[in-house]
């Protein structure tokens, strides 16, 4: 990831609504959700969620896929890692325990095959 790309995600998420979305759908997994019940998780009508996914669909962190009728949002996980990434990069400096706190804020308990498949 770039600066270009790290500036476009982290205007996509420095507003409420978006990086509640973005928190939402990580949580979600990778079966993602329905518009409709990321809306009603927020309390936000149709059309200012339609504003804030098409954001974050922009900036390359949500991905939408259509189901029938339903509109599924998921996180864009290698997106965000990329972010982190992009973040983290140069940390340590020859100082790995400087990174450790963040080593250890980022692991989960999650199956790492489900996530590449997102």
């Amino acid at each position: 990831m770039d600066e270009q790309q790290a500036l476009i995600a982290f205007t996509a998420m420095s507003q409420e609504t978006r990086l509640r979305i973005v928190r939402l759908l990580v949580q979600a997994g990778p079966e993602g959700m329905v518009a409709g019940a990321i809306g009603e998780a927020l309390g936000a009508t149709t059309s200012r969620l339609s504003f804030h996914l098409s954001h974050l669909e922009h900036a390359g962190l949500v991905r939408s896929t259509r189901d029938g009728r339903f509109i599924i949002y998921t996180a864009v996980y290698s997106s965000l890692a990329e972010l982190i990434a992009f973040l983290m990069k140069d940390c340590c400096q020859s100082h790995p325990e400087i990174c450790a706190p963040a080593g250890t804020a980022l692991s989960c308990a999650c199956d790492p095959d489900a996530i590449e498949r997102t």
